[in-house]
């Protein structure tokens, strides 16, 4: 009987070893994979954030280019939407 109770206790043991080697290669193949998508959703980021910048940068120039060519047309569309912007705010 005694004998039984330490080959169970020696199965447990050697189970509860197994248990917790497994759990730790799953928590490091989980956490390489998180680690994966973070640099991957990072550089996503990063890369829109640079085509955004010169989206941005492109349409200030060529806004800068049509005022410069046309300044009465600026002037005038200035004008009008600042009307507009007055007139509005002022209706409530």
């Amino acid at each position: 009987m005694e004998t039984r109770v330490r080959d169970l206790s020696g199965q447990a043991k050697s189970a509860a070893r197994e248990a917790k080697e497994t759990i730790q290669e799953t928590a490091q193949n989980v956490a390489q994979r998180a680690k994966a998508f973070g640099s991957s959703a990072a550089e996503s980021a990063r890369s829109a954030y640079e085509t955004a910048q010169d989206k941005v940068v492109t349409g200030a120039k060529a806004t800068d280019q049509a005022i410069r060519d046309n300044p009465y047309a600026a002037i005038g569309i200035a004008f009008g939407v600042g009307a507009l912007i007055g007139f509005l705010a002022r209706r409530k």
